[in-house]
């Protein structure tokens, strides 16, 4: 009777830790959870805060967007790794609590100086596959990163507006990712090739980096 009482107590705080408790998100998710769209945000707001040398956040780049497509993107095995990946920085503070109150509370619901002294525990640990999982969030997570236009325009990198000519190749190939019968250009699409003069380096930017009304 004792067993079934604490197998039923740790099943309760298992449901309670993993399901409950989470804030709605400001979008639905087809690939991530509520708990992993937390996790996404706080981690990213704790990695790349407000008022550095880059102006915008990890908050303002919208990482659980990112995130969204790019297991859309990705194969079933890489789904499931990121899932995991999530899952064990999100509820990893049992093993490795953060110090301070609270330090055994799940990764998303910890202030964030807890926050960035659990990314540290991973990062400095002693342990490969600590450190190992910390690369693979920071990996992540940079590439939303430094995918949002604003952090972009601010490293200089954002790429300029090319107006690239239609050629026989493009009758043949899909884009990366598409089938061939997304071709939608013929023969009479085709149009002269480049000049080859080279881009202007202060040049308008390509329209999805440029920034809004310019």
């Amino acid at each position: 009777m004792l067993t079934a009482i604490l197998c039923a107590l740790a099943l309760g705080y298992a449901v309670l830790r993993v399901a409950i408790g989470y804030p709605d998100p400001r979008r639905h998710y087809h690939r991530l959870g509520r708990g992993e769209v937390a996790l996404i945000s706080s981690a990213a707001e704790a990695m790349y805060p407000a008022g550095g040398p880059i102006p915008s956040s990890g908050l303002d780049a919208d990482l659980p967007d990112y995130l969204e497509r790019l297991m859309t993107a990705s194969r079933l095995q890489t789904r499931i790794l990121l899932h995991l990946l999530f899952f064990l920085v999100e509820h990893g503070t049992l093993l490795f609590p953060t110090p301070g109150r609270g330090g055994m509370r799940r990764f998303s619901s910890q202030d964030i100086e807890q926050r960035v002294a659990a990314l540290d525990g991973w990062a400095e640990s002693t342990l490969f596959v600590r450190r190992l999982v910390f690369t693979s969030l920071r990996a992540v997570l940079t590439m939303g990163y430094f995918a949002y236009p604003p952090v972009v325009r601010r490293l200089g990198l954002a790429p300029l507006a090319i107006e690239s000519p239609i050629c026989e190749a493009d009758l043949l190939y899909p884009r990366i990712g598409e089938k061939p019968e997304s071709i939608g250009m013929t023969a009479a699409d085709l149009t002269p090739p480049s000049e080859g003069i080279p881009l202007p380096q202060d040049g308008p930017l390509h329209p999805g980096f440029a920034e809004p009304g310019a």
